[in-house]
């Protein structure tokens, strides 16, 4: 492969500011060097903040993001540039949640996608918030995404 398929990339390579905002954040795609494959992409984020809306109180989440590549890659260090933007922000699990799958699919057009919010427990009751694009490919393999529901110590 040659340096030119990457010559757009803002964030590869360089220091990397995180974003004031997820609306000022930019989500780079690469092209797809297996479009002809169909095969499942995962991003795992355990530490995943915001803060709430109300309260300027922190929320943690353990997202799993799971998409099929269409024609372009998520580039993963912008992705993680974005997801880091809303430790400043305020939004509910709910909007944080699919904000991020919104994102994801403008930026890449997957031909699929599903993302698992699995947020901590703030007032004694944690919120898990799942959403995917549509029924995923046949004969696709998807693995669960491994993250438990809330039990708290017991």
């Amino acid at each position: 492969m040659t340096d030119t398929v990457y010559e757009d990339l803002t964030h590869l390579g360089g220091r990397g500011e995180i974003p004031a905002s997820p609306d000022d954040a930019v989500l780079e795609t690469v092209a797809n060097p297996r479009p002809e494959s169909r095969y499942l992409v995962r991003f795992s984020c355990p530490e995943f903040t915001a803060l709430c809306p109300v309260t300027g109180q922190p929320d943690f989440a353990h997202l799993v993001l799971d998409y099929v590549p269409g024609p372009r890659l998520v580039e993963s260090k912008s992705f993680k540039l974005y997801l880091s933007s809303f430790r400043n922000h305020g939004g509910f699990h709910e909007d944080c949640t699919l904000a991020i799958a919104d994102k994801v699919g403008q930026a890449a057009s997957p031909q699929w996608l599903r993302i698992g919010g699995y947020w901590y427990p703030r007032g004694g009751i944690p919120i898990d918030v799942f959403y995917q694009s549509g029924e995923p490919p046949l004969g696709l393999w998807i693995p669960d995404q491994g993250v438990a529901s809330y039990r708290g110590r017991g």
